[in-house]
């Protein structure tokens, strides 16, 4: 199971195109409100969550997929069970993958530490011990990170990837007629 956890103020297409692109791959994805079943996104777009964080239990979660946005990354990073929700699902081998200004939650955590990433410019210096790439997306054994917005599609092709394989991501990308990614 794959939880994409939403905060107010997400960005919107980096939450709804990966949960779009997995759901498209046959991968369960559960969306999860911090708080509310709805959640405001950063450009007024109100979204239902699957479900609230108090009535989730995550022990089957293979990825916790964060999107950015503001203020939704900073709400995501003060949020009081992300430090042992990451830890439990890092420590049972699963994929942490975040977007634009969410990579701050995983760099103040020490998960990129030694790790190739990338985050929206300006967050740099959130990303504690990462070797910053050139690339949009950039997946560095179970830590997948993207700058923004525009890479969302490719974000969740890379999740999709991880979790399922080439094969089926391609099939994904192919349906949607998305130019091929080169990753």
């Amino acid at each position: 199971m794959v939880y994409l956890l939403l905060a107010e103020g997400f960005e919107e297409i980096e939450a709804l195109a990966p949960v779009d692109f997995l759901r498209r791959a046959g991968v369960s994805v559960t969306t999860v409100s911090l708080k509310n079943s709805v959640v405001c996104g950063a450009h007024g777009i109100n979204v239902t969550a699957d479900k609230t964080m108090n009535c989730v239990d995550f022990s089957d979660a293979e990825a916790i997929v964060l999107p950015g946005g503001m203020p939704g990354s900073l709400h995501l990073d003060e949020c009081p069970a992300m430090t042992d929700l990451l830890a439990s699902v890092y420590g049972r081998n699963g994929i942490l993958a975040a977007i634009c200004a969410a990579p701050l939650v995983l760099g103040k955590r020490g998960y990129l530490k030694g790790k190739e990433a990338i985050c929206y410019p300006g967050f740099e210096s959130d990303l504690i011990g990462a070797s910053l790439s050139d690339y949009p997306v950039v997946r560095d054994g179970r830590i997948i990170t993207a700058k923004s917005a525009a890479y969302a599609w490719q974000f969740g092709y890379v999740i999709t990837e991880a979790l399922v394989g080439r094969e089926r991501a391609e099939s994904v990308r192919e349906a949607l007629f998305l130019p091929e990614f080169g990753v």
